[in-house]
């Protein structure tokens, strides 16, 4: 009986190292994607349920940083972005991988179009100003330092392949948010508000969807 109560424990002490060491392996910023679908159509089914079709997506894939107790994330003054930019001359609006717009549908932002197709995101931070840079550079899907045309984040970002720069609304949350996120909101055919939320400061930029 002493043998087999010593197997037992030591299964349990490996099935609670296998577990932590599972816990350890996973990444500190999950990755993250925010969706909709915009331009379809409700339609009935004969058996009396709904079908929705003929929508097109817009999708954006990135990396979500946790506070982990973390305050005032972004900073002030002078400093205000430094955190987050991590000697990068923009922020990349997640962690890890830059952060990749996919839409379906063909959008407009302060006036600009915005073709259907695969884009980069970045934002411009100043204290109570942020703005949201579409770019078409191209990324790395796994880190290189020896390709410098392409960006990691936001390293290596150069402003001469934005395609659209458009200023974005800053308030504060009522509430902390812990782990970065990226939203639609408002959305209708015509168009919807990108939204981020991080700690106690949001932002949102508005896009209209071009028929």
């Amino acid at each position: 009986m002493r043998i087999f109560r010593a197997l037992a424990v030591c299964g349990v002490s490996l099935l609670v190292a296998g577990a932590a060491g599972a816990q350890d392996h996973r990444p500190l910023s999950p990755r993250g994607t925010a969706s909709t679908q915009v331009g379809g159509k409700w339609s009935p089914r004969a058996n009396g349920e709904e079908t929705y079709s003929g929508g097109k997506w817009i999708d954006v894939d990135y990396g979500r940083p946790i506070l982990r107790g973390r305050t005032d994330v972004f900073g002030s003054g002078a400093d205000y972005g430094k955190k987050v930019y991590a000697g990068a001359p923009v922020w990349r609006a997640g962690a890890n991988q830059t952060t990749r717009l996919h839409t379906e549908a063909n959008l407009k932002m302060g006036g600009s179009e915005i073709p259907a197709g695969d884009y980069s995101l970045f934002v411009d931070l100043d204290q109570g100003k942020w703005t949201l840079i579409v770019s078409k550079q191209p990324f790395q899907e796994k880190y290189d330092s020896s390709n410098k045309a392409a960006t990691w984040g936001a390293y290596n970002y150069d402003p001469k392949d934005d395609l659209v720069r458009v200023p974005m609304e800053v308030t504060q949350n009522p509430i902390s948010v812990d782990e970065l996120t990226i939203g639609f909101a408002d959305v209708t055919d015509q168009g919807a508000k990108l939204g981020m939320a991080w700690g106690n400061t949001r932002a949102t930029a508005e896009f209209t969807i071009v028929p």
